[in-house]
Formats: structure tokens, C-alpha cells, sequence
């Protein structure tokens, strides 16, 4: 009797385990199609990249490149009844977002890594920047050896926080290096004078200035401590996808509708392309 419910109990539990390697085996191709979704995760704090405008609604450079890809999955599958459906992520939650399955996609402002890729894939990338500084335009800080006995304000879980560290003790700067939950903390610490400076890829230090109240209480530091290539985060082992949302941006580099998106989030504020930034452009507009 006890072998055969120990049996019974075995064939319960492989059963169990069989359901869950099935759940775990789907593909984001076949979640889109039997969902009729297509998740996108977006940043409300990566303006201009990634956003939310004034009607509540997302927006900026990284959610206009998803909304294409969005079109070209619909195409692959031969679905127009295929939705995206955008949906919030912060910078503490975003990589797993992207392995839980919570999301299809992340368009943001996520740093390509060696290390990520331990846990992610990513498309090509979409954007190159490198880490700068933030200051009151009163402050002085003019470059980066100017933080020398500052306090210097950083979110916390981006790839600035290491950058930043390793390139203070390697040129002997002697700041000290304040870690905030957020950007928008880190601008209100800024603000009210109670920490020196707010470090962060350039891009998003622009958009935090185009978003404040007072744009010209700010200066930015030309210089830069780190190289920081964008691209959008995927699950590991999707070829089929991954090569989907490839096509979709380098189709937008060949034709030159990146140069359109670009002017539209970033070239309209006076700010032109590094020149890293068109080399980019030219190195991922692969031929079909």
C-alpha cells in the first residue's frame, strides 16, 4: 500500500514539475500570441529617453524605438489584433521584470554589461552616452576634479555607482559618493543644496534639466568617467525574438527615421549627437 501511494505521490509531483519546465519553456513569441499583448516595461524618470508626458502616457527616443519593434512583432505573427501594453519599472526591478516574464521588453535607459548578459540578453544597441556630472551653475564645478571634498548624489543599482567610485579613487578625488533610491531624489537633494552634485549618464542628466523648473539653475560637466551603451533588455535564448526587435532598429538606422527620433526627444533642445553616438549609428545599420 505505501509503494503504491509513494507512486502515486511521485507521478503527482513529475507531473507538477513537467507543468512548470512547459510554463517556463514558453517562448515571448508564444506569450505574445496567446496573451494578444506585447509588454513593454518603461521608465517614468528617463527623460528623454523614457518617460511619462503630461497626459500620463509614456514617451521619449526608447519608447518610440519600441513602438516600432511592437509593429514589427505584430507582422511577424500576423496579428493585428496584437496590443502594447506599456507598464512602469524602476531601475531596482527592471532586469528581473524582463526574467520573471512580467514584461517583453525594457525601454529605458539600461547599460549593455557583461554582467547583465549573465542574467539578460539585449538588442543592439540604441544609444551610447558615458557617465558626466550635475551641479548648481553657482557651485564652480566646472570638471570632474572640482568634487574634491564634495558629496556627490547617485541612484542606487545603475552601473554609475561603480563607474563613478573606480574613476574617484583612480584619479585620487576625494568625493564622497551619496546613494539615493532615484533620480528624482537625487535632483531634490541637488536642489535644496544638501548634496554637491548628481552623477548619471549625460543623457539622462540633459533630460533632468529640460524637465526642471528652472533649466538654467544647472550646469552640466563636459567631461565624462564612463562609456555607457544602451540597448533594450530581452530574456536570454530568444533568438527568434531578439532578431525581431534587431531588424526593427537597424531597419530605423538604414532608412534614417533614427535621425527623425532623435530630433524629435533630444536634437529639439540644441543638443547634437557625439560623435560616438553617429558611429554607433553607422556600426549598427546592418544590411538585411
Amino acid at each position: 500500500m505505501r509503494s503504491i501511494r509513494a507512486l502515486k505521490f511521485t507521478s503527482v509531483g513529475l507531473v507538477v514539475l513537467l507543468l512548470g519546465v512547459a510554463a517556463q519553456a514558453e517562448t515571448t513569441l508564444q506569450k505574445i500570441a496567446k496573451s494578444g499583448e506585447f509588454v513593454i516595461g518603461y521608465r517614468t524618470d528617463a527623460s528623454p529617453l523614457s518617460y511619462e508626458n503630461a497626459n500620463g502616457e509614456p514617451a521619449g527616443y526608447s519608447v518610440d524605438f519600441c513602438r516600432r519593434i511592437a509593429a514589427a512583432v505584430k507582422a511577424h505573427l500576423g496579428r493585428d489584433d496584437i496590443k502594447a501594453k506599456f507598464v512602469r519599472v524602476k531601475s531596482a526591478d527592471r532586469i528581473t521584470a524582463v526574467q520573471n516574464g512580467l514584461i517583453d521588453i525594457e525601454c529605458g535607459s539600461t547599460t549593455i554589461t557583461l554582467s547583465r548578459m549573465a542574467k539578460v540578453d539585449f538588442t543592439i544597441p540604441t544609444f551610447v552616452t558615458g557617465g558626466s556630472i550635475l551641479s548648481l551653475a553657482d557651485s564652480n564645478i566646472q570638471v570632474l576634479s572640482d568634487l574634491a571634498g564634495k558629496k556627490v548624489a547617485v541612484e542606487k543599482g545603475t552601473t554609475t555607482v561603480d563607474q563613478l567610485r573606480a574613476y574617484l579613487e583612480e584619479n585620487l578625488i576625494d568625493a564622497e559618493v551619496v546613494l539615493l533610491d532615484n533620480r528624482t531624489a537625487a535632483m531634490q537633494q541637488l536642489t535644496n543644496g544638501r548634496v554637491d552634485a548628481f552623477a548619471s549618464d549625460q543623457i539622462v542628466l540633459i533630460g533632468q534639466v529640460i524637465e526642471a523648473l528652472e533649466p538654467k539653475r544647472y550646469a552640466l560637466v563636459d567631461e565624462t568617467f564612463s562609456y555607457e551603451p544602451y540597448g533594450f533588455v530581452i530574456r536570454r535564448n530568444e533568438a527568434e525574438f531578439r532578431l525581431i526587435a534587431n531588424r526593427a532598429i537597424s531597419q530605423l538606422y538604414r532608412s534614417g527615421q533614427h535621425v527623425q527620433i532623435y530630433n524629435r526627444w533630444i536634437g529639439r533642445t540644441g543638443v547634437r549627437p557625439s560623435p560616438m553616438l553617429v558611429a554607433m549609428f553607422e556600426l549598427n545599420t546592418i544590411p538585411e
